[in-house]
């Protein structure tokens, strides 16, 4: 057994009991370690940065397109329009076509107004504002041939007949328009006589009825009356008539009346009966 006496006398007492040793970190560890943070922050940013473009790549893509496209349409934009409201551009030919009763002269002289105009800047108002002063255009279309010519394709009114207003004869269309005032009934233009004149129910159903004969029929008319609608009379040259009666089922009686011309000329019969197209009578 150990003598504690022998013990205190080894290790004096005051003294400090001996330690483990201490290691301590060097600076240059210290900023190796620090290093070793940051080149593995770095790392982890890039990689997380290769990560979000692989999955937008598809749609940067998409982006990337459509911004090509859409710079290309607006340019495409710029071009027409400098091109279309460009001097180049400009009116510079009238050309008429479907004009008879219409001087074509006339209808080109309306339009001097805007020649110099770019095409696009020509709108219908202006166009309609320059064939509102002839009455004899029915309908009318336009097409624009660049770069400089404006095409007026017209279809003008078809006279049905002449009336007499006691202050001499006019020649008018289906809808009552004057088309001409002539001296003397022209070659084929029947003389209508009808009360009320063209705003009468029987001028408009002489009208369809005229409308309806076939040109071979139509050259031989010399006149055209109505006491009613169903009352249509039509007089031929060499003094046949024809009794119409309404203005339906016109075609139909067209037809039949051309077929009994043929086989029984106007100067053989003196009245041909359609009223009832499917039982014709001649006499």
């Amino acid at each position: 057994m150990v003598d504690a006496n022998r013990l205190a006398e080894t290790i004096p007492i005051g003294d400090a009991l001996p330690t483990a040793p201490r290691i301590t970190e060097s600076p240059q560890d210290a900023r190796a370690a620090r290093r070793a943070v940051a080149a593995a922050a770095r790392e982890r940013r890039r990689y997380e940065r290769q990560e979000v473009r692989r999955f937008t790549k598809r749609s940067r893509r998409r982006r990337i397109t459509w911004a090509v496209v859409g710079a290309l349409l607006v340019g495409l934009i710029a071009v027409v329009v400098i091109g279309a409201y460009s001097p180049l551009m400009a009116l510079r030919e009238i050309r008429v076509e479907g004009a008879s009763r219409v001087p074509a002269a006339e209808v080109q002289a309306a339009f001097s107004g805007v020649v110099g105009t770019p095409l696009p800047l020509i709108d219908s108002e202006v166009v309609h504002e320059a064939l509102s002063a002839f009455p004899l255009i029915e309908t009318y279309s336009t097409e624009t041939i660049p770069p400089g010519t404006l095409v007026i394709r017209i279809v003008e009114r078809t006279p049905v007949g002449v009336i007499d207003t006691g202050n001499g004869l006019e020649l008018v269309d289906a809808a009552g328009v004057v088309i001409e005032r002539p001296e003397a009934r022209p070659e084929g233009q029947p003389l209508i006589q009808v009360d009320g004149g063209v705003a009468a129910e029987g001028f408009r159903a002489i009208a369809a009825v005229v409308r309806s004969v076939p040109p071979e029929v139509r050259a031989q008319l010399t006149g055209a009356s109505a006491a009613t609608t169903d009352d249509v009379r039509l007089e031929l040259a060499g003094g046949a008539s024809v009794v119409w009666g309404s203005a339906e089922d016109s075609a139909l009686k067209a037809d039949v009346l051309a077929t009994l011309m043929r086989a029984a000329p106007p100067g053989t019969v003196s009245l041909y009966d359609v009223s009832a197209p499917t039982s014709p009578v001649t006499r």
